[in-house]
Formats: structure tokens, sequence, C-alpha cells
């Protein structure tokens, strides 16, 4: 099986390193917030519009990834994706305002919503061996684009903070030529999607909760991510190592300890008792700003807690609608985005009135996503007395496509 799954066509280690640069892209940006702040002469609320702009059109950007793949197919969408983060990344980093890079920056969400929305199903066809072990090799890209963004920003930052962009418009670009070199030409599906599916679904009371359970929960996140350096007040080189054991504990918990937890307590267990554990790390930040050592290692363990978070979370959005997973998935991801969106302007702001606040009110928001969870803890908990938790096998192209989204 191992070897099986290791011996793979050229298409689809084109595709899976395409996915690592494409991972990189959330936390490539934490090392080189304050150095653009410094030298653009920006606040934490302005250079924080970096993630603003970039979660804002991904999240609305998933409406519709299903309608262009299931019209132009996998290929072209892939590529437009691709080449929609190659011009985003490399024009942000030609940039000298913050508001030139918030606008391209925005350009890169687009690009990694087409891209992502179709990336794990493209594998899935083009893969030796069975469905799960592609889904392994993907989340195994996943993993490493995570941990290593941070690493990469951290190290092309202490250059300068324009080369993280530049580095990542080289890579995408090499994939890119791989892509269109191994990929063979894919035809549209038979059945479009339709534009409005998503926003429909959200009229299920057990999908509409766990997505207001991932945006208030993306408040904590995303205030972790996205203002963290600026209390640091680090290097490139550190903030960038910080994060690199962020990211690391966040693929292991994910991919290994989400599944034990969730069989030895159940899914909504599960997720509650991350919630909780994430909310007490953000308050001991919020009471010790001023101690950057108890600011290194909150980040760090945090990720432990966000990755059993995010897959026992994803899993759930998959199981608990009745409608097909990826307009389920296009529908959860356009819903918690919104929280990633406003959460790190809105921690750039509190934080330039006191630095202790963005994490007073990141804990509030995962405690409050707690609350609203448990308003549908009957849904939830039916779901672990099904077989497997209730999940179902992932057999088919489309199924591989909503595990890609409910993950981005």
């Amino acid at each position: 099986m191992t070897t099986t799954m290791w011996r793979q066509p050229k298409t689809v280690w084109s595709i899976a390193f395409a996915c690592v640069i494409s991972f990189m892209g959330i936390g490539l940006v934490d090392p080189i917030l304050k150095p653009i702040a410094d030298e653009l002469g920006a606040g934490p609320s302005q250079v924080s519009l970096l993630f603003t702009s970039y979660l804002a059109v991904m999240g609305i950007a998933m409406l519709g990834t299903g309608w262009v793949s299931s019209r132009v197919g996998a290929k072209r969408t892939l590529l437009l994706g691709l080449a929609l983060i190659i011009v985003g990344a490399a024009l942000a980093g030609s940039q000298d305002t913050v508001g030139g890079i918030v606008a391209f920056r925005a350009l890169w969400g687009l690009g990694n919503a087409l891209f992502i929305a179709t990336a794990l199903a493209t594998i899935v066809n083009a893969a030796s061996g069975s469905v799960k072990q592609a889904i392994i090799l993907y989340e195994a890209a996943l993993g490493v684009g995570i941990a290593t963004g941070p690493l990469l920003g951290g190290w092309l930052g202490g250059i300068s903070w324009r080369w993280p962009f530049y580095g990542v418009a080289v890579l995408m670009a090499i994939a890119f030529i791989a892509t269109v070199a191994t990929l063979p030409k894919t035809p549209p599906a038979e059945t479009p999607t339709s534009l409005s599916a998503p926003l429909r679904a959200l009229g299920h009371r057990g999908l509409l909760t766990v997505g207001i359970t991932a945006l208030l929960y993306n408040f904590g996140f995303f205030t972790l991510l996205a203002f963290t350096p600026f209390p640091l007040a680090m290097g490139a080189h550190q903030i960038g190592f910080i994060f690199f054991g962020w990211g690391l504990l966040l693929a292991i918990t994910s991919v290994f300890v989400a599944p034990m937890i969730q069989r030895r307590f159940g899914t909504l267990a599960g997720i509650v008792g991350a919630l909780l554990g994430f909310a007490v790390i953000l308050a001991v930040m919020a009471a010790q700003t001023e101690n950057k050592t108890v600011l290194v290692i909150g980040v760090i363990l945090a990720g432990a807690f966000l990755g059993v978070n995010n897959t026992l979370i994803t899993e759930t959005v998959m199981k608990v609608a009745p409608v097909e997973r990826g307009v389920a998935s296009a529908a959860y991801s356009f819903v918690r985005f919104s929280g990633g969106a406003v959460a790190p302007w809105l921690a750039g702001n509190l934080g330039e009135s006191s630095i202790h606040l963005p994490f007073w009110v990141g804990s509030g928001a995962v405690l409050l996503a707690v609350l609203v969870l448990l308003t549908a803890r009957r849904i939830i908990s039916a779901l672990d007395e099904a077989p497997g938790h209730g999940a179902e096998a992932v057999t088919s192209r489309t199924e591989a496509e909503a595990l890609t989204v409910g993950d981005a």
C-alpha cells in the first residue's frame, strides 16, 4: 500500500507541489507584517488588511468555484487559479503602499480559491491506488504548506519583505508549467453546478450553526495570526520559526490526534474541548501580552488545539447537512471566511488602543462559538451514533473536491 501511494504519475506530484505552495499563503505573511508596517509607515490595522482582503475575496469566490470548474473543466480552473496567484503575489511584492499590497493580495485570494477547490479532486482522478491514499497525499501537502509558510516568509523576509511574495510567484510559476505539461485536458461536468445552491444550503440549521461557530472561532484564529507579531516585536526570522512551530503542531494534530480524540470522546466533545483550550490560551496571552515568552508558547500550543478543531469541524460540515458535499463545504467556507476577513482588521484596530484587547476579544469570540455549537448538540451527537461517526466513504471526484474546500 505504501509503495503504491508513493509511486504516482507526474501529474499528481506537480499538483501536490502546487498545493504545498498554495497553503503557504496563509502563514507566509506573518513574519513580514511588522517589517511592512515599519517600512511603509503603517499601523497594525492597515497591515492586517493583507489578511482581510485575501480571506474576504477567497470566501466569496468559494461560492462560484464549483460553477466555474463544472463549466470549463478542472485543468483550466487550476491553471486560472495558479496564474492569478502568480500575478497577485508578484505585483503585491512590487508595491510601495499598503493599499497596493492589499489589492493584489485580494487577487491572490481569488486565485487560491479557484486552485484549492479543484486540486484534491484532480489528484484523486490521477492518482494510482485508492482514494484514501490520494487524500493522505493531499493532507501531507497541506501540512507541509501550513508548517513551512511562516518558515519561508521568515527566511526570505530577512532579506526584504518583498521577497516572500516573489518567492511564491516563482514557485507557482514552476507549478504552472508542470501542470500544463503533465495534466491531461479535462472536460466540463455533465451537470453544471448552480451558483445559488450554497446559499440555499444555509437554510439547514445544522450547517448554518456549524458555519457560525467557525466564523466566531476564526476571530480568535486570525487574531493569533495577524496581531501577535506586533507585540512580539521580533525579526522576520524569529517570527518565522515561532509560527513554523505553530504550523507543525497544527499539521500533526489534525492528521494524527484528531481521529483518536474523535474515537475516544466523540465529535462534539472533541470540538468543544479544542475550542475551550484555544480560548484559554488566548485569555492567558491577553493577560500576559507584555511577556514575550508567554506569547511564543501560546502561539505554538494553539496549533495543537487548532489542528484538532479544524479536522473535526470540517468532517462535521461534510456530514451534518442533507446536501452534496461540494455544496455544503462551499456554503460553510463562505460563512467562516467572513469571520476570518473581519478579525485581522478588528484586531489591528483594537490593538492600537490596547495590546491586550485583541486577545480578550478573540477569546470571548471563541467561547461564544462553543455556546453557538451547543445549540445544535443533538444534531452533531447523532452523527456519532452512526458507524464511523456518520462518515461516508469518499468515493468520487465531487466528494474529494468538497473535502478540499472544507479544509482550506
